[in-house]
């Protein structure tokens, strides 16, 4: 954090280290307004960060760091359209899709933003209503939404997280590796006749993207033996039309995608068809509008009352300062298993960076290992780890306080595992002796240290809003947190090398030869796979 005061970074460093004497238990005692000063609500969402190890003068120190930052003008930056993302010149307006469509007023792009809404309205409207069907005249019962990375990982989680809202249209599926297996699992199980495809791809040219759909084109014919059926079953969400109409796709079937708006950011964009074409438009508003209500407390509340800055501020504070290496995302809620592999990518794809905005090396840790389970799976894996490990590894835990199914003992049960896994991390477990079991003293092993931190997210129901603005949250600390490190969000430039070296690999394995290129252990597997595949 080159160029801030000595002065405030040395009072950080100093807050840091004496953090080590003082457990968070204390910190309750020690500050009375502890629990009201760390507890914020907004936009459908309580955030409990009071269990963190960290002092509320540590805190008003790290909002000297984001006012020193100029994080107010930051925000401002990045809702109004200004170029945040330097390396490629471009804005990053993913907030202007939800925003526009929830009806706030001098939104960026406000006009295309809801022509391509209409577009998208109307088309799942024809799906629904069986207007438009597949090639031998029955209706869609499937949909597969062939993409990869910000192209699957969002609408997945939202359908599977809305699960139990009224379906109307299709099956939801969702094919993303190029391993063809995934693809066998899928296809296997669907009628050619009623699946309908989108291809979301911003360029069109995504390999393990463009390798699906042409099996999925292939495996479609195979069925309709008539090249024709490749504009009735496919569409496509693309940058990219001239690519999208020469694999087959009407022109009027491709639905725009935007370069101000990432892909890990997409969801809200047509790529969101998927939700739409299960749950409907309206159900597909509501996420928006949860997300967009997000947005609106984003760019107007106090740093001190501010869910995704108090979110940033928290996790930058445990990876830059406290050395966390990694921090776990723990979804009480079936419906959030998706939820890591989703705050993986948005998470380390943007924030996973060694350079500053001015292309100098960072001289303090940046994005921790984003990971993390499904509670209650988790605490019979990895929470040995979390309560007697030598890692310091934080913990978000989410939970929805009421449930749908209308199991309340297990919805019970469920919840008292949340509440008493981020108790016990907190408190820890002194055990000084056996307890007449055994002769030996089982008291270290038995024993846990406490003193771990952990925040808790809840909503009082998951719906599409509350959903929409949960992930706006993550989107929005994941931005604050870009500030603090100077670093940029929005590129991915480190993605770029696998896919090149990948592509002279590829024509090495077509050609069936390796060329001794690579380093001797990359040659040497070539040729293992040649002679196995051979």
């Amino acid at each position: 954090m080159r160029d801030l005061p000595e002065r405030l970074l040395n009072d950080l460093n100093d807050a840091a280290s004496s953090m080590g004497g003082i457990r968070i238990e204390r910190l309750f005692t020690n500050e009375p307004d502890r629990l009201d000063q760390l507890t914020v609500e907004a936009a459908g969402i309580a955030l409990d960060l009071s269990k963190n190890q960290i002092s509320l003068k540590a805190l008003n120190l790290l909002f000297e760091l984001a006012e020193a930052l100029d994080l107010k003008g930051a925000i401002s930056d990045l809702l109004s359209g200004v170029e945040v993302n330097n390396t490629e010149q471009r804005p990053a307006l993913h907030s202007a899709l939800r925003m526009a469509v929830a009806g706030l007023p001098d939104v960026p792009h406000r006009k295309e933003i809801l022509e391509a809404h209409a577009l998208l309205s109307n088309f799942v409207e024809e799906v629904l209503s069986g207007t438009r069907r597949g090639f031998d005249g029955r209706a869609f019962t499937d949909v597969v939404n062939i993409g990869i990375g910000g192209s699957h990982l969002g609408p997945q989680l939202a359908c599977d997280a809305m699960r139990y809202e009224r379906q109307l249209g299709p099956n939801a599926h969702f094919l993303a590796n190029v391993d063809g297996g995934e693809f066998d699992r899928i296809l296997s199980r669907l009628n050619p006749a009623t699946t309908l495809f989108i291809v979301a791809s911003k360029s069109f040219s995504t390999v393990e993207t463009r390798l699906n759909a042409t099996s999925a084109r292939e495996w479609l014919l195979e069925a309709a033996d008539d090249a024709s059926a490749v504009a009735s079953h496919f569409i496509a969400v693309s940058a990219n039309i001239e690519r999208a109409v020469d694999f087959g796709i009407e022109a009027r079937n491709v639905f725009p995608m935007w370069d101000w708006v990432g892909g890990r950011y997409s969801m809200w964009s047509a790529i969101g068809l998927p939700i739409a074409l299960c749950y409907g438009m309206d159900a597909f508003d509501d996420l928006l509008a949860g997300a967009a209500e997000m947005d609106q407390h984003f760019a107007s509340a106090d740093v001190a009352k501010n869910l995704p800055v108090l979110l940033a501020l928290v996790s930058a504070w445990h990876s830059s300062f406290l050395g966390a290496g990694s921090y776990a995302i723990v979804p009480y809620d079936d419906r959030l298993r998706y939820l890591p592999d989703y705050l993986q990518q948005l998470e380390m794809e943007s924030n996973g960076k060694g350079v500053t905005m001015e292309g100098s090396a960072v001289n303090f840790d940046t994005a921790p290992v984003t990971w993390g389970g499904l509670g209650t799976n988790a605490q019979h894996a990895f929470f040995q780890l979390l309560h007697q490990g030598t890692r310091f590894i934080p913990v978000d835990f989410i939970v929805a306080l009421t449930h749908p199914a209308g199991r309340g003992n297990h919805h019970d049960l469920l919840v008292a595992n949340c509440l008493a896994q981020s108790e016990g991390l907190l408190r820890g477990r002194r055990v000084d002796g056996d307890d007449g079991r055994s002769e030996r003293d089982l008291g270290p092993h038995r024993s846990t240290p406490g003193n771990r931190p952990s925040t808790t997210i809840s909503v009082e129901s998951l719906t599409p809003a509350t959903l929409g603005s949960l992930i706006a949250l993550y989107e929005h600390k994941t931005y604050v947190q870009s500030v603090l490190w100077r670093i940029n969000a929005f590129d991915q430039w480190g993605v770029e090398l696998g896919k090149q070296l990948a592509d002279g690999i590829v024509q090495e394995l077509e050609q069936g030869r390796g060329t001794n290129s690579h380093d001797p252990s990359t040659n040497a597997l070539i040729e293992r796979y040649l002679a196995a595949r051979d």
